[in-house]
């Protein structure tokens, strides 16, 4: 057993993996929020918006409740923290990486990743898959508006759509350029609709119901270069506001390019997934 770590990104929202198929390297005493917090400084440690680990479904002991019945179809899990240590729910972003990290890690074939592999997350199983062109997909379930609120942001505030990827969101459509907003604290939103935090998105709608820009500030983290269930969220509000149930919307952001498909009942999620470095904790 040796502390092997890999680090990645999906369009720039970046991870530190931990390789740990059987639960003995980084079992829940040892990955602290403390450890976690140290893996993350991007002074200190490796940087990064969370940490994921490679693990077994039934090495994690919260597995069975999050899981239910669905616990022995997920052989693995993506234990996923946020920056700041806390547990995070899901991360679209987080889990194409995660399968592409299986496959480099040699314990899954990515030819047999076609039709999708099911993963266990604090979210609930989720299904991931390999595309042709050498990208990722996850199936990210049902997007659920659950009511509006408001985001205060330093220089005013933004109306938005309350909407659950298995982690809350409000997505704000605006016609304020993105890019100016002032994301560099948490913005503050309404306790009784988010009793737990949310994630913030500001959005530019460039083509009804196709086309999006986007930016996100994540609780537990600030603003990131991506969010996978961020941009479904966005995908979503921009999509309804434009009178349409379902369809394909390109999300741009700050990291690069994600593609959504709204249809049949639930959320698909492909975009990139990129290893950039591996190695050992000293």
């Amino acid at each position: 057993m040796t502390d092997r770590v890999l680090k990645g990104h999906g369009t720039e929202n970046d991870f530190v993996v931990l390789p740990d198929p059987d639960g003995a390297v980084w079992p829940e005493d040892r990955l602290s929020p403390e450890q976690v917090r140290t893996l993350c400084e991007r002074r200190a440690g490796l940087g990064g918006d969370g940490v994921l680990r490679l693990v077994r479904s039934r090495h994690v002991p919260d597995a069975p409740d999050v899981l239910g019945d669905d616990l022995a179809a997920c052989e693995w899990f993506m234990d996923h923290r946020n920056a700041d240590g806390s547990h995070a729910e899901m991360c679209g972003n987080g889990i194409r990486l995660f399968l592409h990290a299986l496959v480099h890690e040699g314990l899954l074939d990515r030819a047999a990743c076609t039709d999708g592999v099911l993963v266990g997350t604090r979210g609930g199983p989720r299904r991931v898959g390999a595309t042709d062109d050498g990208r990722y997909w996850v199936d990210m379930g049902p997007a659920r508006p659950f009511g509006h609120g408001e985001a205060k942001l330093p220089g005013g505030a933004l109306a938005g759509l309350a909407v659950s990827m298995g982690n809350p969101h409000l997505a704000c459509l605006t016609d304020v350029p993105v890019e100016s907003l002032d994301l560099s604290a948490q913005p503050v939103v309404e306790p009784a609709l988010f009793p737990e935090g949310v994630n913030v998105e500001v959005v530019n709608v460039l083509e009804p119901g196709a086309h999006i820009r986007m930016r996100v500030h994540e609780r537990g983290v600030g603003e990131t270069r991506s969010c996978g269930t961020g941009a479904v969220a966005a995908a979503y509000a921009a999509l309804t506001a434009s009178g349409a149930d379902t369809g394909t919307v390109t999300v741009d952001v700050p990291g690069g390019r994600l593609s959504v498909r709204i249809a049949d009942g639930t959320t698909v999620l492909t975009g990139p997934a990129v290893l950039v470095a591996e190695g050992v904790l000293l």
